[in-house]
Order: C-alpha cells, then structure tokens, then sequence
C-alpha cells in the first residue's frame, strides 16, 4: 500500500534568508515557533492558508516549499497491530 508524506524545505530556505530563525519566520507566517519545528520535522501538515504564506515568506512557489513522496506502507501481518513489530507485542 503507498501513503504519501508532505516534505518541506523549509530549514534550507531559512539559512538560504540569511539565517532566519523559526520564531522570525513564525512572526512573519502569523504562527507559533513550535508549528515552524513540527513542519521541519514532517510532523505537521500546514492549512493551504499556513503553507502559501511561508512561500510568500520566502518568495517562492508553494511546491517550490513543500513536495508530496510516496511511502510504502507495510501491512501488518495477521495478529499484528499497524506499526507493531513482532518484537513490541505483549506475550
């Protein structure tokens, strides 16, 4: 099964700006610090509204920010929960 992971190049763009930080670019984006973190870590999934701003930040194209990958998904096999591995299941 494919699922897809919304990358960033966000930290790149920051230090291409001259170094900015997470909280100068969060200021400019109208967002906290955290979110800035969590979006360079692909832990969060910014709104439309959140990603055309940090692009407008930065000048750029939105997908020139962010990019959509293909991830294969392992199926859990019989008896396994999602993202358990046979080692992590309770005996």
């Amino acid at each position: 099964m494919t699922t897809h992971q919304l990358t960033n190049r966000i930290r790149r763009l920051r230090f291409e700006h001259g170094e900015m930080t997470q909280q100068a670019l969060a200021d400019r984006v109208g967002c906290t610090r955290q979110t800035i973190v969590l979006l360079e870590q692909s832990r969060y999934v910014p709104s439309v509204l959140l990603a055309m701003r940090i692009a407008a930040a930065f000048r750029a194209r939105v997908d020139d920010v962010f990019h959509i990958i293909d991830t294969e998904a392992r199926e859990a096999p019989k008896g396994e929960l999602p993202g358990e591995s046979p080692s992590d299941s309770h005996v």
